[in-house]
């Protein structure tokens, strides 16, 4: 059977990257957008100092939660259905937090956007990895779309900052309305129509559901552990339920038909690799831009607008970093481009920590800044090949799960222990911080030398 990248013409492929490109240019861009939001909507909505976090905790907690179940419904109910669904949750989640007028229903629109996340990422990481041929093409294809990726992340903290000030806080809602339901009616055309559902394979209700909530229950406790304290009922509560629903997800797996996320899956050394250096990825690179935020508006005294343009110049060289990876895997393999991506941004976290000072302003972090975005896109671009590397098509929706779920526990591990290490917001405090991502970085050289054995091509 032919791979559908030799079975649809270029012009066709072309359009379909770019309506995957895209889905993840609004993940990414809904990531930091609302960062720079936080004070208005506090004051907007007179959220108190523990509930405010639950607008960036709402979306994290649901994001990280549900991926596992999102990448397996991709595998079993169709690609392009949950690619769908998910894109019309961004957009409802983001109408009803646009017009939010009080606290809890905007927090229930960021767990549904969440939620809409973690349908769709699965989705477009797997419709990338089944629709171009394993190696060049998909590499190339995983470029853009890790190019898409940077791009949205910190045109997230632009955008977020230029639409607040023109327009208010909850136009960073509302922008993502037109976006979400773009995508959804682009896809009929552009997507391989789903097949019938396989009436013959069971969906495993138990492990969707013991492994949902235990994720959900320990991303919980770690996104508010920093915030409400690790002795609080409701932190000890999470981490309990959440270690005994894994515990029973793991035996409900091994003794399944039909499981939601086969175990055999562990074995695979390419994907377990990939697993652990995108949890390195998030705690590292990932969580710079919180503590970035923070020190541009509250050590140096940036407005929302110019916290935005300050990142500016991160997107532009981590889309270049994206870029290049492609080309230095081609060349040198998987391993040494994680390998240098890691170090180059140790590299670079380092630079910025020992710039980061009351006395200095933002061109001193430049150098750092421009060092660890390279890196950044060189690590993006080859942990994403590596996780897709040598899995089966069928299972690509949840390789793609288990992957974007170590992500996002890595980092919700990360920025508890990160917070507690900084312990205050002054530039003392996030230079620690910062300094302490470069450490972690260069252990997860370590792990890309190891992982890389197995990918290389």
């Amino acid at each position: 059977m032919a791979h559908p990248a030799k079975t649809r013409s270029r012009p066709r492929l072309g359009l379909t990257l770019a309506l995957l490109a895209f889905s993840q240019f609004i993940i990414a861009l809904d990531y930091n957008i609302v960062f720079v939001a936080l004070p208005e909507i506090g004051a907007g909505l007179d959220f108190s100092a523990q509930t405010l976090q639950w607008v960036v905790s709402g979306y994290a907690v649901a994001f990280g939660g549900f991926l596992l179940l999102g990448g397996r419904a991709a595998d079993l109910l169709g690609r392009r259905r949950m690619f769908v669904l998910g894109m019309s949750l961004y957009a409802a989640g983001s109408l009803v937090g646009g017009l939010a007028t009080a606290t809890w229903p905007l927090i229930a629109a960021r767990a549904a956007q969440g939620l809409g996340g973690a349908l769709l990422f699965p989705a477009t990481l797997a419709l990338i990895n089944t629709t171009f041929a394993e190696g060049r093409d998909r590499n190339r294809a995983l470029a853009v779309w890790s190019a898409a990726s940077a791009v949205g992340l910190s045109l997230g903290s632009l955008l977020g900052g230029v639409l607040t000030n023109a327009f208010g806080w909850e136009s960073v809602f509302l922008v993502n309305v037109p976006l979400g339901l773009l995508g959804a009616v682009a896809a009929f055309p552009l997507l391989a129509a789903d097949g019938p559902v396989d009436r013959q394979r069971s969906f495993d209700l138990l492990g969707a559901l013991t492994a949902t909530v235990g994720v959900t229950a320990v991303v919980f406790a770690l996104v508010q552990g920093p915030e409400v304290g690790w002795a609080d009922p409701s932190i000890l509560t999470g981490v309990v339920l959440g270690a005994v629903l894994l515990v029973v997800f793991a035996r409900t797996e091994a003794r399944s038909r039909d499981p939601l996320m086969p175990l055999r899956l562990l074995r695979h050394r390419s994907l377990v690799g990939a697993m652990a250096i995108t949890a390195v990825f998030m705690a590292t690179f990932g969580i710079q831009y919180y503590f970035l935020t923070l020190h541009f508006q509250q050590v140096l005294g940036f407005s929302a607008l110019a916290t935005g343009l300050a990142f500016l110049p991160q997107t532009l060289v981590t889309t270049v970093g994206t870029l290049t990876g492609e080309r230095l895997i081609a060349r040198f393999g998987i391993r040494a481009t994680l390998a240098s991506g890691l170090v180059l941004g140790a590299i670079g976290m380092g630079a910025v920590a020992l710039a980061m000072s009351e006395q200095n302003g933002y061109l001193a972090l430049l150098p750092g800044i421009v060092l660890l975005s390279l890196g950044q896109g060189f690590t993006w671009t080859g942990m994403w090949i590596a996780a897709g590397t040598g899995v089966a098509p069928a299972e690509q929706g949840v390789a793609s799960g288990m992957a974007s779920t170590a992500q996002q526990v890595g980092g919700a591990v990360g920025l508890a222990l990160l917070i507690a290490l900084a312990g205050t917001s002054t530039a003392d405090g996030l230079r620690t911080a910062v300094a302490a991502t470069a450490v972690i970085a260069l252990v997860g050289t370590l792990l890309a030398l190891r992982a890389g054995r197995s990918v290389d091509v």
